[in-house]
């Protein structure tokens, strides 16, 4: 049984889910609907990943309840404009071929493009959520930094923020922000694109409990506290991946994993404050 997470909105949000990154569009449909068949009932998509229509196509074809699934989508970082927020969400409702989202989210704080404005964005995204049209607004890679700002000046705070988030990196200043104004973090990249794979504490953890590294990790994570969403095109992957509820790391195997933190080296994707692409 997945465990659901209570947002500071009062909406809950399943722990796992399956994530659709670099999925390619006329491979989505299948991996979403091999996810779905396993139990996973959360799932992660964006609009830059273009393969919103291949989740909704699965989604439809699955025939489970709407309220049964929770669907997260991401803005564009070509549609920061209110008017494009606004264009672009209807655009992934048809997608997705669903009438309401359950959490959408900024998906970059592109701090230095629409000349540093991604406040009138967050203003356009929990407008959306007043229309009854989005359950849970969000952001994604927002900085300390971008937290106080959209916080500040709007009084409204994320449901989420989803970061960069793994033993070789986990986020540390971005998480405690995030938490400290009762937003729940979201990890990307749980796994470091598979880099912790191959580490050997965590190899010695996996054998003591008879577990694949990649459920050591994920472990790792759930008992954080973190929302997560492994993805793999493989169907027995994707069941090893959501078998995580049978089995807990201690504390010491916990304090293991925190201390392979090799701070900022440890990134694997773009840093936040100066990733500025806009796709075409």
């Amino acid at each position: 049984m997945v465990p659901v997470i209570t947002l500071n909105d009062k909406t809950t949000i399943p722990q796992l889910g399956f994530g659709t990154y670099l999925v390619q569009p006329e491979e989505t449909a299948a991996a979403v609907s091999s996810a779905l068949e396993v139990g996973y009932r959360h799932i992660d998509t964006a609009q830059m990943y273009e393969n919103e229509a291949g989740v909704g196509a699965a989604v439809a074809a699955s025939g489970l309840p709407r309220d049964e699934l929770y669907l997260t989508s991401k803005l564009s970082n070509a549609a920061h404009r209110p008017d494009d927020v606004r264009r672009t969400f209807g655009e992934t409702l048809d997608r997705l071929r669903v009438d309401y989202l359950d959490l959408f989210l900024i998906h970059w704080p592109l701090p230095s493009r629409y000349d540093g404005d991604f406040v009138s964005t967050w203003k356009a995204m929990t407008e959306l959520v007043a229309d009854g049209r989005l359950r849970s607004a969000g952001v994604s890679n927002f900085e300390p930094g971008h937290l106080e700002r959209i916080i500040g000046e709007t009084g409204v705070a994320p449901a989420v923020n989803q970061i960069e988030a793994h033993p070789y990196f986990p986020n540390t200043a971005a998480r405690e922000a995030s938490l400290a104004h009762g937003i729940k973090v979201e990890a990307w990249g749980p796994l470091a694109q598979g880099a912790v794979l191959h580490d050997e504490t965590i190899a010695k953890i996996a054998a003591a409990h008879g577990r694949a590294a990649s459920q050591v990790v994920l472990r790792w994570h759930i008992q954080r506290g973190d929302i997560i969403f492994p993805k793999s095109m493989r169907p027995e992957r994707m069941r090893e991946n959501f078998a995580l509820f049978d089995f807990v790391l201690t504390d010491r195997e916990m304090a293991t994993i925190d201390a392979l933190d090799k701070g900022a080296i440890g990134r694997v994707g773009p840093n936040p404050g100066t990733f500025d692409w806009i796709p075409s």
